[in-house]
C-alpha cells in the first residue's frame, strides 16, 4: 500500500486534529502535492534552508515541521531567500512540507503533555481551553487545550525546581522570576511563547509557570502575585517536538503496516546566544 502526502495528513489528523489549530495559525500542507508518494520523512522544529537541504541530501519525500514555513500568505516568492528557497527546493525535488503547530500543542498527548512528562508534572487540566477544545468526554476535555496544569511528585523550592528543569532540558542557562525559596507543588506549563497566558496562570492554582519568551511587564505581574516563573526559552521548550513526532509517526505506521523511514533533524540550535 502506497503512502501519500494526503494519507500522512490523515494520520497526523488522527493524533493532532488540524481543526484544533488557532485561527491565526497555518498548520497543514505548506508546499507540495497531496498525491506525491512518501517513503522517507524528515522531522524538524523549523523549516529552514539547512533542514530542506538535509532532506534533499537524505532523499526525503517529506519534511514534517512544528513551526509553519510561513504564517501569512506571501505577496511574492523570491527563490533566492526563505521561504521562497524552501518552496523552490520543494518543487524541484518533490519534497512536500507539512506543519503541525498549534493543533499539536493543544492535542491530547501532544506537545504540552510531552513537555509536562519531561518536567515530571502529572497534569489534570489545561491552562486555557476555547470552543475548539471543548470535548463531550469531560475526562479528555480537561487535557485538550493550550498549556497544562498539574502536580509535582513532591514539593520543591523554586530554585530546586529550576535546577531540575535545567538538567532535564540540558540547558546551561534559564531565567527565573520570584522568590527562590517559594515552595512549589503545582505547576503550569506552556510550550513556546506563553506570555499571553500569564493572566490564566495568575488566576490558576499553580505556584509556578514554566514557559518561554516572557516579557518584562509579565515578569513583574508574577512578582506582584507572589508566584514563580521559569523561562526556558522558546526553542528549548519546543525542540523536543522532533522526538515526539518521530515516536508518534513510528507508532502510527507500525499499527497500519507502513514501512517508512523517519529521521529527526538534530542540528537545529537556539538562535539566541549568551555571551
Amino acid at each position: 500500500m502506497q503512502l501519500t502526502v494526503k494519507k500522512i495528513m490523515d494520520i497526523i489528523n488522527g493524533f493532532a486534529p488540524f481543526d484544533l489549530a488557532e485561527n491565526w495559525d497555518n498548520s497543514g500542507l505548506q508546499a507540495g502535492n497531496p498525491d506525491w508518494a512518501i517513503q522517507k520523512i524528515m522531522v524538524s522544529l523549523d523549516v529552514s534552508k539547512e533542514v530542506m537541504e538535509a532532506a534533499r541530501d537524505w532523499g526525503a519525500d517529506l519534511v514534517l515541521s512544528h513551526h509553519p514555513l510561513q504564517m501569512t500568505p506571501a505577496k511574492s516568492i523570491d527563490f533566492g531567500k526563505m521561504p521562497g528557497s524552501a518552496i523552490g527546493l520543494s518543487a524541484r525535488e518533490q519534497i512536500s512540507i507539512i506543519s503541525a503547530h498549534t493543533n499539536l500543542d493543544k492535542a491530547i498527548d501532544g506537545l504540552n503533555d510531552y513537555f509536562a512528562k519531561i518536567m515530571g508534572v502529572d497534569c489534570d487540566e489545561s491552562l486555557f481551553s476555547d470552543s475548539k477544545t471543548e470535548d463531550s468526554d469531560e475526562s479528555k476535555g480537561k487535557l485538550q487545550g493550550i498549556g497544562r496544569i498539574g502536580d509535582l511528585k513532591s514539593v520543591l523550592s523554586l530554585q530546586d525546581l529550576a535546577l531540575q528543569v535545567k538538567e532535564r532540558l540540558g540547558l546551561e542557562h534559564l531565567r527565573v522570576i520570584g522568590n527562590l525559596d517559594l515552595q512549589v507543588d503545582r505547576v503550569a506549563l506552556c510550550t513556546g511563547s506563553g506570555g499571553s497566558l500569564i493572566d490564566c496562570f495568575l488566576g490558576s492554582s499553580a505556584d509556578v509557570y514554566i514557559t518561554g519568551d516572557v516579557k518584562y511587564h509579565e515578569a513583574r505581574q508574577v512578582e506582584t502575585h507572589h508566584k514563580g516563573l521559569i523561562d526556558v526559552g522558546h526553542f528549548a521548550s519546543e525542540v523536543i517536538v522532533v522526538d515526539l513526532l518521530e515516536s508518534r509517526l513510528a507508532q502510527a505506521f507500525s499499527s497500519v503496516g507502513y514501512d517508512i523511514k523517519i529521521q529527526g533533524f538534530k542540528k537545529e540550535k537556539d538562535p539566541f546566544k549568551i555571551v
